[in-house]
């Protein structure tokens, strides 16, 4: 099965359907081993930094930064990489780094050896954007949104299992929990190794050059599509401002409703149940109704409401309770994904992907300095306001920007952009 092509023309043979499985369950497990240390990252940090809650977060916001910066860095490399020799070699590379990073933290003893693990990973982060690639490749336009979705889901899965099991595993120390997402990643290499076939046919590849795979060669040859560039713009700040929850989510429980890594790891585990739900289930009918312009504009317009509430909430079970609500608004994900992989030609799936691999990375790299400063301001000894949700706060904003971008596109502007296919027009 190795040596099969994958191809888009056959989206409803059985082919298809086996690689469509295989991409949630490693997207699956990715978001296990992710997932599963946000409980112990509290903890951790004091433990290696021997600092208070408040600074601990800095230094949970320096390793988010180093991780995104090589990410950026190294993103167009990989979707370069994966346009010229096929997206089963990229990913199967990036799981098994993805396991030796998991092993060098599990048995770090300094914040230092902490951070050299982040580079790493970094600098091999392609299973996410490969993965979409792949879905691209195998998708036709119409199913591309949808089958983004079901990404989507999948993560949400891992995302309910891995902190449950990273708040149990914290009872065994702040390092089980990365063995267990190192097991869990070599495991996914191991399958993928014997069932994951090759999605882009060799006649749909294209050359490699180190000059287009530096990151503003890519933005260039990316921005210069139709209606790409505004919407790399609403990606990034949307970034910017989802980042807020896993850069501070676990400080901002243990800060506002005093929890403890168990807790901390149920609420995302809610969390996840409730984007599951979402995403397998609302962002198809979302589109069939509304388009994916006014899709994604919705969504973004309801996180707008979302982060102002847990700015100001100071009830944990009213949190609980109000998850859902947030989970509801990731419909504008999937919609902003479908829009941009129906502007993009085939051979330049796996740039796209690198692309935005790399604006996720800038916003990923931002986000956590900036959230974590901003709830540190907020939260430490002498602060003339306590008020652990601040960085939602600012999240709020950012959607009110996004949903700006969005809706103030003119007819003019349409006619300029090109595809009609990218929405309506909110």
């Amino acid at each position: 099965m190795t040596g099969t092509i994958v191809r888009r023309s056959e989206t409803s043979d059985m082919p298809n359907r086996l690689a469509l499985t295989f991409i949630l369950s490693t997207v699956a497990l990715d978001s296990v081993g992710i997932g599963i240390i946000f409980p112990v990252m509290p903890d951790l940090m004091r433990e290696v930094t021997g600092a208070d809650l408040a600074t601990a977060s800095l230094w949970g916001g320096v390793l988010a930064t180093s991780f995104a910066v090589m990410q950026f860095l190294c993103g167009p490399v990989v979707g370069n990489l994966s346009d010229r020799y096929g997206r089963r070699m990229v990913m199967l590379v990036a799981l098994a780094v993805m396991a030796l990073d998991y092993l060098i933290m599990a048995a770090a003893q300094s914040v230092w050896l902490l951070l050299a693990g982040r580079i790493v990973a970094g600098a091999s982060a392609a299973t996410f954007s490969v993965a979409n690639a792949y879905v691209a490749d195998i998708s036709s336009k119409a199913q591309r949104a949808r089958n983004f979705g079901l990404i989507g889901a999948a993560f949400g899965l891992g995302f309910i299992a891995g902190p449950l099991l990273g708040g149990f595993a914290a009872d065994w120390g702040t390092r089980a929990p990365f063995w267990l997402a190192a097991a869990f990643a070599a495991a996914n290499f191991l399958f993928g190794l014997v069932a994951l076939p090759e999605s882009l046919a060799p006649e749909k590849r294209r050359s490699f050059h180190w000059r287009r795979a530096n990151p503003f060669a890519s933005f260039s040859a990316i921005g210069a599509l139709p209606g790409l560039k505004r919407f790399l713009f609403v990606m990034f700040f949307y970034t910017v401002a989802f980042q807020s929850y896993p850069s501070i989510w676990a400080f901002f429980g243990t800060a506002r409703f005093g929890w403890d890594a168990w807790w901390n790891g149920l609420s995302l585990a809610l969390f996840g149940v409730a984007m599951v739900i979402v995403q397998a289930f609302l962002v198809s009918p979302a589109i069939r109704r509304w388009g994916e312009m006014r899709t994604a504009a919705y969504g973004m317009s309801l996180d707008v409401f979302v982060f102002g509430f847990y700015g100001f909430v100071r009830s944990g079970p009213m949190a609980l309770v109000f998850t859902p609500v947030a989970a509801a608004a990731g419909i504008a994900g999937p919609a902003l994904s479908g829009m941009m992989a129906n502007a993009t030609p085939d051979d330049q799936q796996g740039e796209l992907q690198g692309v935005i691999a790399s604006v996720n990375a800038i916003a990923m790299g931002l986000a956590p300095m900036i959230m974590t400063t901003v709830f540190w301001a907020f939260t430490h000894d002498g602060a003339a306001i306590h008020l652990p949700g601040a960085p939602f706060l600012l999240s709020s904003v950012l959607m009110i920007t996004c949903v700006a971008i969005l809706v103030s596109r003119s007819r003019s502007s349409d006619t300029h952009e090109g595809p009609h296919n990218l929405g309506e027009h909110p």
